[in-house]
């Protein structure tokens, strides 16, 4: 496959340009799927707005993870944009801190770029389990 057929229909960034081997590229996609995993690992979040659970992922796939999140990239710098749906009784500061501490650690450990700022909306409460 010739580097113009690789992504060409998806945005994507260079992490490691080493001309004696060859480079890596990132697809936009996939920081947004570390951002939505690293999102919904925490206790108290329900899901991504928009999106399905942990527990569907395996059956249903990874490209769903990415729903709900939005990602820009400038300069290897990240800015990430989150629709949470949270657990009904939890504390929405304390579920946004450790969100936007836990997408930035692992986008930042995982590709290599650096993350500006983890913005996240709360687009809903998930009142199951509530009784």
């Amino acid at each position: 496959m010739t580097e113009n057929n690789v992504n060409k229909n998806r945005d994507s960034y260079t992490i490691s340009d080493d001309n004696s081997i060859g480079k890596v590229q990132i697809a936009d996609e996939v920081v947004a799927i570390i951002a939505g995993l690293a999102a919904t690992e925490v206790d108290g979040v329900a899901a991504m707005a928009g999106n399905i659970t942990n527990e569907l992922v395996g059956k249903l796939g990874m490209k769903n993870l990415s729903k709900g999140v939005k990602v820009e990239v400038l300069d290897d710098v990240v800015s990430v944009y989150l629709n949470l749906n949270l657990k009904y009784g939890y504390a929405i500061p304390a579920i946004s801190q450790t969100v936007q501490e836990k997408v930035k650690t692992a986008i930042e450990n995982m590709t290599g770029l650096t993350v500006a700022d983890v913005n996240i909306e709360i687009a809903g409460v998930n009142l199951e389990n509530t009784k």
